[in-house]
């Protein structure tokens, strides 16, 4: 990989002041408050988790180590606005916590998509953290850190992706005892991607008078599962 806008001046890293990088990527946020947003995405290497509907399984192994001054060097080449800082599982490396912060501190407005098995502890506070709460039907339920819950700000948000009715009615319950929509900016509520109809997800919330945003992954409506998007 090499990824555009890089710079040739900047070190190589090795694995202990870098990150494995899978790709850095521009495109539409396909999904969030932010969705359909032109948005610097930095995807990370290597995830703990193995859900069923998982579309990014590219990036569980491979990738490319990069110092910290290289990804930023490379960020800045594209002078976002918004930068998403994605997986894989971003947590599930270390120096990801001080990328987050080189990117705040850089004054772009960040956000970690996170599946919630490893703790926000040391997230920077100015970091939008979107935490995926697995459901029954993710098949790594048994994953989630609940104590993440406590540690969301009020700008973050919680998703749920959603495969049956199965799923709904569990998320629709950990939404009440966790007082989620008080608790966050939004709470999202998305379905599986060809394992439930979405309009049949949007007839149940809108039944239940639930206080939630849906939400339909605009990438894979406009490019699928094409890598880079």
């Amino acid at each position: 990989m090499r990824p555009r806008g890089d710079n040739d001046d900047v070190p190589a890293a090795d694995a202990r002041d870098g990150l494995r990088i899978t790709e850095i990527f521009y495109s539409l946020q396909g999904e969030s408050r932010t969705v359909g947003v032109p948005t610097l995405f930095v995807r990370l290497t290597g995830c703990p988790l193995r859900c069923v509907y998982c579309d990014t399984a590219y990036a569980f192994s491979g990738g490319e180590i990069m110092s910290i001054d290289r990804i930023a060097a490379c960020v800045a080449g594209y002078a976002p606005h918004y930068v998403t800082v994605t997986g894989g599982e971003p947590l599930a490396q270390p120096n990801c916590l001080p990328l987050l912060t080189r990117l705040c501190d850089a004054g772009y407005e960040v956000s970690l998509e996170t599946g919630g098995a490893i703790s926000l502890v040391g997230v920077d506070a100015r970091v939008v953290t979107v935490l995926d709460l697995k459901t029954p039907g993710s098949g790594e339920m048994q994953r989630n850190d609940y104590a993440n819950l406590a540690r969301l700000r009020a700008h973050d948000q919680v998703k749920f992706v959603i495969c049956d009715r199965e799923d709904y009615e569990w998320a629709r319950f950990k939404l009440d005892e966790y007082g989620l929509a008080e608790r966050v900016a939004d709470v999202l509520f998305s379905p599986s991607f060809e394992e439930i109809e979405a309009r049949l997800l949007a007839e149940w919330i809108l039944q239940d008078r639930l206080p939630v945003r849906m939400q339909v992954q605009l990438h894979k409506l406009l490019w699928h599962d094409e890598p880079g998007h």
